[in-house]
């Protein structure tokens, strides 16, 4: 395979010409560090970065997959380079999330899916920016600066797992994990015109992820087509003991083998309340064309009522904050975190001084909120009304699928990517970036962001597709079948 170049190839066809010895991991990764090193600075994809200490890190990896490829064992990822979110542990490395609070924090062990990606053969490329603890749409929360899209370096490339988005689509990496709380995986995939997938609460470990909202959070990957999408989330996939929440998954069919069954008999649903205030007209106009595209491919498009999800930025961002406040108060100055340089008289002032200092606006905003809607008096007017209202939208998917669909389609973002700063002083205008995707978290089913095409300003559109819990099969072959017919070739230039 001499003269191709390994940053143009998917991870798939890198594993599989690692496996055959037809090029070398050494010469994969070589390649993608010189990438990130000549584009991280311009994007601030990166938090930490070194390229040295990046490759010193990699010579154990490349050892244990070279070993592999001489005795014949077959390594699903081999050689393929994977960016982490910096709020996933890697043992050695500085895990702040973000933070100015925990920007001398060493992970002290693998996360699961860390593990899992090593035993695969996969080279872990650097950790990427995000907004802190992962609470924002733009990642313009972050501590280290904000992230830039690719495609134009003047707007945001989405949230929370901003950098993982920027980095898959600006080639320093074939793959990427982020984190997808309320759609933190999806959003910045579609304004970064890459593929993300929230698996189903329970199908990734958690073990080993920085909790924002435990009952939200999952883990997924991001990358440039659907078939590197389901080999990575077929090895994630497993059962971890480690994590109360995992599920047990061995009985389902892997995902890969499923891409290139046809869609034919599949049925779309679509509802009209979501489509209505506050969605571009570029990205509707797209977002009906590629309902077209489904129709081509054997699909049927049904509209279907989803009443309560009107309700859901609410629900989310009463449930979400609360579970923030709780998560977080570990975060003292003492167990964790930097301590105030001026800390005070009494223990009370070293914490009140510690998340001062330590802690963002929006980090302080979210935490302050989750305190008030637990506190006494609120708990039933906010919390527990939230919860009722999260099992209606619960309930208002599983009737839709009930009634015979077997996918739900909607834009993944009513708007492609804004421009830096345009919404940082509004919170709900920021917060309305995810009225698309938060149900997905509430409900726990599986969701994924697939680029369908660019706006009138040459920004990417994404569309959202969600299933049936535990059936990311039937979304990743959607998104394969239509990346088949109406291939996806656009590519941010520098």
């Amino acid at each position: 395979m001499a003269g191709i170049d390994p940053i143009q190839m998917s991870a798939c066809a890198i594993a599989s010409a690692v496996n055959e010895g037809s090029i070398k991991a050494a010469d994969v990764v070589s390649s993608f560090l010189q990438r990130t090193e000549d584009l991280h600075r311009e994007l601030n994809t990166h938090v930490f970065w070194d390229k040295e200490a990046v490759q010193n890190e990699t010579e154990k990896q490349l050892d244990y997959i070279e070993a592999a490829r001489r005795a014949q064992k077959y390594l699903p990822l081999a050689g393929v380079p994977i960016a982490i979110k910096d709020n996933i542990m890697a043992e050695g490395s500085i895990v702040s999330c973000g933070s100015k609070f925990l920007q001398n924090h060493r992970a002290a062990f693998d996360a699961t899916v860390i593990k899992q990606l090593k035993q695969a053969g996969a080279v872990l490329m650097g950790r990427t920016n995000m907004d802190e603890f992962g609470m924002g749409s733009s990642n313009e929360n972050s501590a280290f600066g904000p992230v830039r899209n690719p495609w134009n370096r003047s707007h945001v490339s989405g949230g929370s797992s901003g950098g993982s988005a920027a980095a898959v689509a600006a080639g320093m990496t074939t793959l990427a994990l982020g984190s997808d709380t309320g759609g933190s995986v999806r959003q910045p995939a579609s304004f970064c015109g890459v593929l993300g997938l929230k698996p189903s609460y329970g199908a990734v470990s958690r073990y080993g992820l920085v909790a924002y909202a435990s009952s939200f959070d999952q883990i997924g990957p991001i990358g440039t087509n659907a078939r590197d999408l389901a080999r990575t989330f077929d090895l994630l996939r497993t059962h971890d003991p480690l994590d109360s929440t995992s599920v047990d998954t061995s009985a389902f069919e892997k995902t890969e083998i499923q891409l290139e069954r046809p869609l034919k008999g599949l049925t779309i649903g679509i509802a009209d309340e979501l489509l209505q205030e506050g969605l571009d007209e570029d990205v509707k106009k797209s977002f009906f064309e590629s309902l077209e595209v489904y129709k081509e491919l054997g699909c049927t498009i049904k509209k279907i009522t989803l009443p309560n999800l009107r309700h859901s930025i609410p629900t989310y961002y009463i449930l979400a904050t609360a579970e923030a406040s709780s998560n977080l108060a570990r975060f003292d100055g003492i167990r964790f975190g930097v301590r105030a340089s001026k800390p005070g008289a009494s223990l009370k002032d070293l914490y009140a001084q510690s998340r001062s200092e330590g802690f963002g606006r929006e980090v302080k905003q979210r935490i302050m909120l989750g305190t008030y809607v637990l506190s006494s008096g609120y708990y039933d007017a906010y919390y527990a009304k939230a919860n009722r209202m999260r099992e209606l939208i619960r309930r208002d998917f599983a009737a839709a699928f009930e009634y015979g669909v077997d996918l739900i389609a909607t834009p993944t973002a009513p708007t492609t990517a804004f421009v830096l700063g345009q919404k940082t002083d509004n919170s709900l205008s920021m917060y309305l970036m995810d009225i698309y995707t938060i149900a997905a978290n509430l409900s726990g089913i599986p969701a994924l962001s697939l680029p369908i095409g660019l706006d009138r300003k040459g920004l990417p559109i994404g569309l959202q597709l969600m299933g049936k819990t535990h059936h990311e099969g039937e979304l990743l072959r959607s998104a394969y079948q239509y990346e088949q017919y109406k291939r996806w070739t656009e590519r941010p230039k520098f």
